[in-house]
């Protein structure tokens, strides 16, 4: 017997290719988007420096703002983006980032390039609502395909912008390299505004506002601590400090949500075994991804006269990106097809497993530029495959009204362990640099690595034993005629 489909889907053939044809190009394109302006900052930090005379730690706040915004936007946004007006908070969201990036182009002091990145940076929050809207109007396997590819372009994104971006800054200018942004920007709202349809009628998604500030604080600590490494080694009284205050705040909100009937994020949800082993295993996992890509680009620039490295100019290290923004695109390709055959949480454990491969082999060949770029192809296969695989564990168990919350809270998971596996790998490489020299021995690297490779271990075992509990008897029904827009989870045995 065929299921009634869902209220705000298509139900004839004609109207879901034609909706497809224009909906899903522009999911995709918003999430890449978003996901290469935010990493602008990356490749444009020495530039920044010496444009606007600010140290190297100043101009690294181009980036970290940005990330720090996109966190705490992410879990806002997934709950606004699970009401009726998910159409307007993605115009709103994208008319900010488009007037952030204005502010990073005009020829304005340095605190107002911080106020525009910070505000692309709340871009990122929209990708978790570009899988909601997927997910309530494309036919069912088309919107798996399309949410796995979502995910994935949304990493690759720094593949992409990363050399783009050095391109423009090493031949126009640093305002030349966020003019780009700007223009991508603008595309990305142009699509929103033609192609997106409204939410599904008779939602409701009130924001907790409490919560929201509540959470905001204890991730603003978070990502500060991790993304700040002297802070720890010239003030571990405040740094300690802040990490209670962070732990206190997280969970007081972590009580608040439970008590209240409109939480931020659906906590109880969080606690299913398949979405805490799905986001444990983003957590731990998105620390030994991004510890891999900044390891292979930091190398990738060392000058010879360090004993190692290649030298490269930032536009060259951009170059090196592109295996990992290819490799990671296929891998999103092939991953749904596995899906139908391969339970989620064993390509999970797989994909982890190819992350560590790169590791492995970064840890023991990197003597030459191709060996490093097998290294990022690696990387990004495995990248690319963990991505596509990780929303269909969560959605299988979770409503399809919360889509856009559920896959919020893992995308502020996979900000911390990025900001992790960021500072990982600084603390590893600032260990191996002798005094007074101003680059790491080679071995830090090796070392650097290992750390990587126990990441994607834990990883891997934490995907195994997700995969080893028996086949859970939820599963996502979609809402009948008469109740509108609401998906449930169906219980048996409850």
């Amino acid at each position: 017997m065929t299921a009634a489909p869902a209220q705000g889907r298509p139900t004839g053939t004609a109207p879901i290719r034609s909706e497809a044809h224009r909906l899903v190009p522009a999911l995709l394109f918003i999430a890449l988007v978003v996901a290469a302006v935010a990493s602008l900052g990356t490749p444009l930090i020495t530039s920044v420096a010496t444009t606007f005379h600010v140290s190297l730690d100043s101009a690294q706040w181009t980036l970290t703002i940005a990330l720090l915004s996109g966190a705490v936007a992410t879990p806002v946004l997934g709950r606004l983006g699970a009401g009726p007006h998910r159409r307007a908070t993605i115009l709103t969201t994208l008319a900010i980032v488009v007037a952030g990036s204005t502010l990073t182009v005009l020829p304005l002091p340095f605190a107002w390039l911080l106020v525009g990145r910070a505000a692309q940076g709340v871009g990122l929050g929209l990708t978790a609502l570009m899988m909601g809207v997927a997910r309530d109007h494309l036919p069912e396997e088309r919107s798996a395909a399309t949410i796995a590819l979502i995910s994935v372009v949304s990493i690759i994104g720094a593949g992409v912008g990363y050399p783009l971006a050095a391109l423009l800054a090493e031949f126009g200018g640093l305002r030349a390299a966020y003019g780009l942004g700007l223009l991508v920007t603008a595309l990305a709202l142009l699509a929103a505004w033609r192609s997106l349809p409204a939410a599904p009628a008779g939602r409701s998604a009130p924001v907790n506002v409490t919560g929201a500030l509540l959470l905001a604080g204890g991730l603003l600590l978070v990502l500060f601590l991790a993304g700040d490494r002297s802070l720890w080694s010239r003030h571990l009284a405040g740094a300690v400090a802040l990490a209670v205050a962070a732990v206190l705040l997280l969970c007081v909100w972590v009580v608040c949500e439970l008590r209240t009937s409109t939480p931020l994020v659906d906590v109880r949800a969080v606690r299913h075994p398949a979405v805490a082993g799905a986001n444990l295993a983003m957590f731990v996992g998105g620390s030994g991804m991004y510890l891999l890509l900044t390891l292979l680009t930091r190398y990738a620039q060392t000058p010879h006269s360090a004993g190692y490295g290649f030298g490269l100019t930032t536009f060259g290290a951009g170059l090196v990106l592109i295996p990992f923004s290819v490799l990671g695109f296929v891998a999103g390709k092939l991953t749904p097809r596995f899906r139908t055959r391969i339970d989620g949480p064993l390509l999970l454990a797989g994909s982890a497993v190819i992350v560590g491969g790169g590791f492995v082999l970064f840890a023991t060949a990197r003597s030459t530029v191709a060996e490093l770029l097998t290294a990022m192809g690696v990387l990004g296969f495995g990248v690319g495959s963990f991505s596509a695989a990780m929303p269909g564990v969560i959605l299988a168990v979770t409503p399809q009204s919360e889509t856009s919350s559920a896959m919020s809270f893992n995308y502020v998971v996979r900000s911390v362990g990025y900001s992790l596996g960021s500072a990982l790998g600084g603390l590893a490489l600032a260990a191996g640099t002798p005094t007074g020299r101003l680059f790491p021995n080679d071995d830090a690297y090796t070392t650097a690595a290992l750390l990587g490779v126990a990441a994607m271990a834990v990883t891997a075992l934490a995907a195994l034993a997700l995969a080893r509990r028996p086949a859970p008897e939820t599963h996502p029904i979609t809402a009948p005629p008469g109740v509108p827009g609401r998906g449930r989870s169906r219980r048996t045995g409850d």
